[in-house]
């Protein structure tokens, strides 16, 4: 479930620590957990809460004032990061269902977040396109989360280049896709989308990359230039 371990190295009962050592999710983030566990089985696309938590932190550290995420989900993610976000900030969401991303909108109200938040229904590669078109030269965002379909990483990546501030932040999930990442049995597309991926950024020289055993990996992507 949403609300459990996702770290596939973490036991249930380190994880409940680890999650009661840092900041908790508030009753506004237990209420959509709960929403997003009812989904069943599925409810495992939303991140853990102690990334959620990462997620507003670092959101707050950089300052960020603008912000893009690609795979939204039921909104989760996009709660925290709103959370982080200055009080005159903006989170562009991008995502594909009406259905999930709807989940999580009366819970973007009642957390005072939903103005910050431009929910756009349509595949991501077009919003970004947009959102390229209007920027023109600038690069006016701050900080991106990629959590979608895993093919679509590397498109992704290149789009956010355009949009991101040197110095901005581009933080990746699922890069150690539950372990299969070293399974040489395993090749499927979404795998062999995720090895490719994480090969090609860790020797780009137009990011510092770090991975971290955050969930089920998480990268972190800081723009150079």
């Amino acid at each position: 479930m949403a609300d459990g371990p996702k770290s596939f190295h973490l036991s249930p009962e380190i994880h409940t620590y680890l999650v009661a050592h840092g900041t908790p999710p508030d009753s506004i983030a237990s209420d959509l957990i709960a929403a997003t566990n009812e989904l069943g089985g599925i409810s495992m696309m939303q991140v853990a809460p102690e990334q959620g938590a990462l997620l507003t932190l670092l959101t707050r550290l950089i300052g960020a004032k603008a912000a893009i995420e690609i795979g939204t989900f039921t909104g989760f993610s996009a709660l925290c990061i709103a959370r982080g976000l200055d009080d005159d900030g903006r989170l562009v969401c991008c995502d594909v269902s009406d259905e999930w991303t709807s989940v999580g909108q009366p819970h973007w109200a009642k957390a005072g977040v939903a103005s910050k938040i431009d929910l756009r229904i349509a595949p991501a590669t077009e919003t970004l396109a947009a959102l390229k078109d209007a920027a023109g030269d600038a690069r006016p965002y701050d900080l991106a989360f990629i959590d979608a379909d895993k093919t679509g990483y590397d498109a992704y990546f290149e789009a956010l280049l355009g949009l991101i501030r040197p110095g901005g932040l581009i933080l990746v999930d699922n890069v150690l896709w539950m372990g299969s990442v070293i399974d040489d049995a395993i090749q499927t597309d979404d795998t062999n989308a995720i090895r490719a991926f994480n090969d090609k950024v860790s020797a780009d020289d137009r990011v510092d990359c770090v991975m971290a055993s955050v969930s089920d990996g998480l990268t972190f992507l800081r723009v150079r230039r």
